[in-house]
């Protein structure tokens, strides 16, 4: 019979998900692991010769299985982490991606330079999600005003919980469809927003553990994927004070496409495109006229 010691547990585990070609083998073992036991990534190698409680190897190869099902580890483990700190997750909510990152540090510095102006600035963050933005921004920058929609009821309980944790209770939430429960004044000085833009025909090649598990809500963007960033940008001048910003995320090949979109609105004074570490123009940075 073999003593499934931690360093025994995870030497198996790798092998197992390597021949079912899981993404990281000895990383996601590692994690769940880890997660399972209640100790640290590093613990397990400080307690490699552990044996295992019975009750502890079966909640492990229910984690096992979940992940062979292709289900992220995230959403085994109801973890993931964002901008130093971590988020609570649930199927409810897409995964934050380093990708989305991009927007936070954008973000951060449209509000360092206000920081001159000692009063506080308004922020919104529409279809916030887990809430790895809005959260984020106000770890960073308690003393402004923020706001956070989306249109998931159960997606604002998560993100509540993320702020409670993270940025206390710093963050407003209301449930809306873009701005449907606002009325038009131009009270936001940004805006901020990692909207659905897929192209629809796309999602279906995309990754088991993104099609079969993420929220469709949270993925779609339509036939073009742009249909989210139509809504956005017919609507975000009326919310925006003069020379306000707007921050979009977008895919990496949407550059033409949202440029035609703005320059539909002359309400719009410029638009500028962020790229990601890859290299990829990540985020549009749009500035409504004085």
């Amino acid at each position: 019979m073999i003593d499934w010691t931690i360093n025994t547990i995870l030497s198996w585990t790798e092998s197992y998900f390597k021949d079912n070609l899981i993404d990281s083998p000895r990383l996601t073992a590692e994690m769940l692991l880890s997660h399972c036991l209640g100790i640290k990534r590093l613990d397990l190698y400080l307690q490699y010769d552990r044996p295992l409680q019975k009750n502890e190897l079966s909640d492990f190869k229910a984690f096992i299985k979940r992940r062979l099902q292709n289900e992220p580890v995230a959403y085994i483990t109801g973890e993931k982490g964002f901008f130093e700190s971590d988020f609570h997750v649930t199927h409810h909510v897409l995964i934050p991606r380093p990708d989305t990152e991009t927007i936070v540090e954008q973000a951060l510095i449209v509000l360092n330079a206000c920081q001159k102006n000692l009063k506080p600035k308004t922020v919104l963050d529409l279809g916030t999600g887990s809430g790895a933005i809005i959260v984020s921004l106000a770890k960073a920058f308690p003393d402004h005003l923020y706001f956070a929609s989306d249109i998931s009821l159960p997606a604002l309980l998560i993100v509540k919980k993320n702020a409670l944790k993270v940025a206390k209770d710093k963050i407003c939430f209301f449930i809306s469809t873009w701005f449907s429960s606002l009325t038009p004044k131009p009270i936001f000085d940004l805006i901020v927003s990692n909207p659905p833009y897929i192209p629809t025909m796309d999602i279906q090649n995309l990754q088991p553990e993104i099609k079969e598990f993420e929220p469709m809500l949270a993925l779609d963007g339509g036939r073009d994927g742009l249909d989210c960033f139509r809504s956005i940008l017919s609507q975000a001048y009326h919310y925006l004070v003069p020379g306000g910003t707007l921050l979009l995320e977008m895919g990496f090949d949407q550059k033409q496409g949202v440029e035609n979109i703005f320059g539909q609105y002359p309400q719009y004074a410029t638009i500028d495109f962020i790229k990601d570490l890859a290299g990829h123009n990540r985020v549009v940075l749009i500035k409504k006229i004085n």
